[in-house]
């Protein structure tokens, strides 16, 4: 349990949220995200540990939606690990900021298999579509408490066979290595600032765990990060 930052500070608002934010430090913000993802995100282990083994089906194509895709840097990652296990794999990425996708417009080798839309998780319900997974990372933090539960409880009926979250864990030591990490760095973006800002406004293990149902595990991974999942 976090000491100095033992509250959820929900009410912080990123800078990259601000509609009238700097378009350049946006632009730089998700650019940057694709290496710090990367690096730090986990989503080849997590793929490879809860996704990978049910999709046993050697010729079947499998769907997959990514909620809050960003800089579009995780759809093209899980893209490219599904290809290295041979498996076939139908994303969709949505996100509801039109920035996001205007961003998108520019990124290079993206494959057909590759869908990116400007929508809400809840126009998705409203179109019955459904897909094999749902993915989202670094979303949670962003919601307030029963925006949480809803999302999940939305997540579970998109998804046929599992929903696989990841978001940053509320610690001291997080905030205080990424304070550290990135002193001097990323001048040109919001990477440090809404990253601080990210930390205080996530939550821990246990304030998850008594916000979804008892079959979602909620799990610490390296480095500083949770594994939220339906069972």
């Amino acid at each position: 349990m976090p000491w100095l930052l033992r509250h959820r500070n929900q009410h912080l608002v990123e800078l990259m949220d601000d509609p009238d934010c700097d378009p350049v430090f946006l632009q730089n913000t998700y650019r940057y995200f694709t290496d710090i993802n990367r690096k730090l995100s986990g989503w080849q282990m997590l793929f490879d540990q809860y996704i990978a083994p049910l999709c046993t089906e050697p010729d079947h194509t499998y769907t997959l939606l990514d909620i809050g895709f960003g800089g579009g840097d995780i759809p093209l990652l899980l893209h490219q690990v599904a290809s290295r296990h041979n498996i076939r794999m139908a994303i969709k990425a949505i996100d509801p900021d039109p920035r996001a996708s205007e961003y998108i417009v520019q990124l290079k080798h993206v494959s057909d298999d590759i869908q990116f839309e400007a929508v809400s998780h809840t126009a998705l319900l409203e179109r019955q579509e459904r897909f094999d997974f749902v993915v989202s990372n670094h979303v949670l933090h962003h919601l307030s408490s029963p925006a949480i539960q809803q999302l999940c409880r939305d997540a579970e009926q998109l998804a046929r066979k599992r929903v696989v979250f990841s978001d940053l864990r509320r610690s001291d030591w997080a905030w205080l290595f990424f304070a550290v990490g990135t002193l001097g760095r990323f001048r040109d973006s919001f990477i440090r600032e809404d990253g601080l800002r990210s930390i205080r406004r996530s939550c821990t293990a246990h304030e998850l765990r008594e916000l979804l149902p008892r079959s979602w595990q909620v799990e610490h991974y390296f480095p500083f990060r949770l594994l939220v999942r339906s069972s």
